[in-house]
């Protein structure tokens, strides 16, 4: 079994906590992965297998593993999730039903997403629809979203998260993944990167709104973002080790989610500011940035409006508030992340990304309505619950 879910389920023994939740299995991180995928799905049992890649995924894995699909004797077929207008792959109803279609004409029973994790929510809510399983195939280090069970889709131009299934099994491999497009490796990173403030925000609101919690998804968590931290060089220069740091990071941290059932360990006002600046480059028809490029820059701008308040301000009692106020000291200030960003190989201003002045104040005023039911420190702030610092 995969290290990280070992160490997870005996985290969880030691505590006498019971995990009902099933983890992909296997998960393979190494160098030569992809050559594993297709034994696999010949041993499942699957005969009809349909690869949803995109034209740039098909040329680094897709086309690859279609080969090896039929030299096993299975009948594979593809399908290249078409961009929009904008020349962007999206997850939307076009993209969903396109794969659906296939799904429907070519009879399959299988679909593998062999790609980053725009391609991972098209397939895995497509395969819920269906009615059938999916296995995973990462392209690039880029988000924490591959074994997750949430998809976030785009419908009419508003984007929100619906739960789906997650992966039978996972293949990363290695060699692919440092060919990844630096951007997406430095916003792999940058994802991980927003759980400073995802994970204050869920501390937050255990203590102020009552929210569900767990200490061991939370040190899960902390554990596979400060393992990204310690390695930003080797991660920022695509090193074989850096890479395995980063892609294993970032199942963990999608493992943690799986086990507690809801993303609040890993999403936090980061995440609504980015997909506040997704919705608006949309709505505007601009090109669409990386997600986990949004998620460390908007931590970032997080972090710097955070330091200002006094979160303690919520608190019921002098020792919720020394709580608060501890956890609150465990976020970096807004220059140490944007230091990091930058080692990582990545954007960490708004400005880098084209995110104007004028819509980073207008989601700081607004993101929180994205996820009405997460009680954030943002929110808090926007209702006018918490004070600012003197």
């Amino acid at each position: 079994m995969y290290e990280a879910a070992l160490r997870i389920r005996k985290a969880a023994e030691e505590r006498g906590i019971r995990i009902d939740v099933e983890f992909p299995d296997p998960i393979v991180v190494e160098a030569g992965a992809l050559s594993r995928t297709a034994p696999y799905i010949q041993d499942k049992g699957y005969r009809k297998p349909l690869v949803v890649a995109d034209e740039n995924t098909l040329r680094v894995a897709g086309g690859k593993l279609l080969e090896q699909l039929a030299a096993l004797g299975l009948a594979a077929e593809k399908t290249i999730v078409k961009p929009d207008r904008q020349g962007d792959v999206i997850a939307d109803e076009a993209s969903i039903v396109q794969v659906l279609l296939d799904v429907q004409r070519y009879g399959a029973d299988v679909i593998v997403a062999a790609g980053s994790g725009t391609l991972h929510d098209v397939s895995r809510y497509a395969a819920y629809t269906a009615g059938l399983p999916f296995v995973s195939v990462p392209t690039a280090p880029s988000v924490d979203g591959f074994n997750s069970k949430g998809a976030p889709i785009v419908i009419r131009g508003e984007k929100i998260t619906v739960q789906a299934i997650g992966p039978l099994a996972i293949f990363a491999d290695l060699d692919v993944l440092r060919e990844a497009p630096p951007a997406m490796v430095a916003a792999g990173f940058g994802d991980m990167l927003g759980k400073y403030t995802s994970l204050f925000d869920w501390t937050f609101g255990r203590w102020t709104g009552g929210e569900p919690y767990s200490e061991l998804v939370a040190e899960i968590t902390e554990r596979a973002l400060l393992e990204c931290v310690r390695n930003v060089e080797a991660i920022g220069s695509r090193t074989e080790e850096g890479v395995r740091v980063l892609i294993d990071a970032l199942i963990e941290s999608g493992l943690a989610m799986l086990v507690f059932g809801q993303s609040h360990p890993a999403s936090g006002a980061e995440h609504h500011l980015s997909h506040y600046w997704e919705m608006e480059f949309m709505r505007t028809g601009r090109r669409a940035l990386l997600h986990g490029a949004k998620v460390g820059v908007a931590c970032a701008e997080i972090a710097a409006l955070y330091h200002t308040l006094e979160p303690e301000s919520e608190a019921g009692d002098a020792e919720t508030a020394a709580k608060l106020r501890e956890a609150l000291g465990r976020v970096p200030g807004p220059d140490e992340i944007r230091a990091l960003l930058r080692k990582a190989g990545g954007p960490s201003t708004i400005e880098e990304l084209g995110v104007g002045r004028e819509l980073l104040e207008r989601s700081l005023a607004e993101a929180h309505r994205i996820r009405p039911n997460r009680y954030t420190l943002l929110r808090a702030c926007n209702e006018g619950r918490v004070g600012r610092r003197s």
